[in-house]
């Protein structure tokens, strides 16, 4: 074990802490950049109908029933789509005693727990707040981690609860359907609405004309921005979320060595789908070359990089057995 030390400390606040602030930070302002996209295309929409303010309104007012309906409803969606069941204590008691552990570790509820009957290992973590926090693993998961592996898991969907990361995806996917939406709207509305009212409301005004083809560029783009966006979002929270569960076990290569078993799997998930990847803790959908390019997570291989680059000073020695 590692003597307890200044230098050690020191690392400790320039690794992990420095890059919770930072991934938080880069988040939001990510978050940021999504909603004026969205105020843009909005604005450039109520432009063309020649009411500006018109399409703000309306992205704002669908934006909310979506973003309503995600919030309270998002979990039981999620765990439904996934087959997720309710697990009894009696049946993995220690998957209880881990959870039960850390959420004192974290400072929060414990969540409840889900299992999902599937080979391939994984994990996910759903719920608006730590109130109303679930974690869910795979009998998969459970077959193949030591206890110790197990912990860095949870810990790790902790974290995104902890962090409020399923609040924040739920808005990055109504963000980003919004964009999509919109951007086809303006689209509909340059090819076939009616050209004679624009011409006639914004005449030869260049500084119009000019907003008006940024407009069009944006709306024929967006379905890439919105995505691209969404998963600069999701990435970021799976570092933050790594970073966060090294500071509630202090043993980094607990978690490390989970998402190496984890990758190594050539299982593929049954109920897994392109809705719901974002929520794993590793991609479910296997995929290399351009499909890597667009996953909604970091390349293991950097995450495991980064876990092990982290000195927390001592760490207790892990147990050994199975989970």
């Amino acid at each position: 074990m590692k003597s307890r030390s200044q230098p050690g400390k020191n690392m400790e606040r320039t690794d992990f802490y420095k890059e919770i602030s930072a991934n938080k930070r880069r988040s939001f302002a990510l978050m940021f950049v999504f909603a004026l996209v969205v105020i843009f295309l909005g604005w450039a929409l109520g432009l063309y109908w020649g009411q500006p303010y018109l399409g703000l309104l309306l992205a704002f007012a669908i934006a909310m029933a979506a973003t309503w309906g995600s919030y309270f409803y998002s979990d039981k969606i999620v765990l439904a789509l996934s087959n997720a069941r309710p697990v009894e204590r009696r049946e993995y008691p220690y998957l209880f005693h881990v959870t039960e552990g850390l959420a004192i570790a974290a400072g929060i509820p414990a969540p409840k727990c889900y299992v999902i009957d599937d080979p391939a290992p994984n994990a996910f973590a759903t719920g608006r707040d730590p109130e109303h926090g679930v974690v869910c693993v795979t009998t998969g998961l459970l077959d193949i981690v030591e206890r110790y592996e197990l912990e860095g898991v949870i810990a790790h969907e902790m974290s995104h609860i902890k962090n409020y990361d399923i609040r924040l995806q739920t808005m990055a996917v109504v963000l980003a359907g919004m964009v999509v939406l919109l951007g086809d709207w303006l689209m509909m509305s340059v090819f076939w609405g009616r050209r004679s009212r624009r011409r006639d409301s914004q005449g030869g005004n260049p500084i119009m004309m000019i907003l008006m083809i940024l407009a069009i560029v944006a709306a024929i783009l967006s379905p890439i921005i919105a995505q691209l966006m969404r998963l600069a979002i999701s990435r970021r929270r799976e570092h933050l979320a790594d970073a966060t569960a090294v500071k509630l076990t202090r043993y980094p290569e607990g978690l490390a060595s989970a998402l190496a078993k984890l990758s190594s799997s050539n299982l593929q998930m049954r109920t897994a789908s392109k809705a719901t990847e974002h929520l794993f803790i590793v991609n479910p959908l296997k995929g290399k070359g351009m499909k890597r390019l667009f996953s909604t997570h970091p390349p293991i291989e950097d995450r495991i990089a980064r876990l092990r680059a982290m000195d927390v000073g001592p760490s207790p020695e892990p147990d050994a057995g199975k989970a």
